[in-house]
């Protein structure tokens, strides 16, 4: 099965693909959306949307998986980047996709072990779970939800199997 994993942000969104056989991850591949920094909220929201539609159609993910944003101390940036978010969220929707969300600490919990790891932390285990891949900041953190989407899933298989089983 395919997965794609986002980590959205109004000028850099990471994306990263991977395919799931059982428990073994591949890496597809990765990459970052870019969006102006000037002009108009609007228009940068549909350049975000399109470029994630775009990724999204190429690599035709039979999942979504979506990084939760954390609140942010400037309140103009924690809103813009909820809109930014939330188009990231809709670009798979739209595609037919089911989007699943995880919270930053799973995320690097599943990855690293550790609710708090940093982005270098990040990318070094991304590298680890997906032997040769040496995916930088924002793609290392949308593979990381791939992955964190992966084990969560078998996760919720297994436990759907064991409730028809036992009933």
């Amino acid at each position: 099965m395919r997965l794609i994993g986002l980590d959205p942000g109004l000028r850099l969104t990471g994306w990263g693909v991977i395919e799931v056989d059982g428990n073994r991850l591949r890496h597809v591949a990765h990459g970052v959306v870019k969006v102006a920094t000037t002009g108009a909220l609007a228009q940068r929201l549909k350049e975000l949307f399109d470029g994630v539609s775009a990724v999204v159609e190429a690599q035709r993910p039979a999942e979504a998986a979506v990084e939760e944003t954390f609140v942010n101390v400037n309140p103009g940036s924690t809103l813009k980047l909820g809109q930014a978010r939330g188009v990231v969220l809709l670009a798979p929707a739209c595609a037919g996709l089911p989007v699943h969300e995880y919270a930053t600490n799973l995320v690097k919990k599943s990855v690293v072990g550790a609710g708090h790891a940093d982005k270098r932390q990040i990318a070094m285990m991304v590298g680890r779970l997906l032997p040769g891949v040496e995916a930088k900041a924002d793609a290392a953190d949308a593979l990381a939800v791939a992955i964190c989407h992966a084990h969560h899933r078998a996760h919720r298989q297994l436990t759907a199997r064991h409730i028809v089983a036992a009933q």
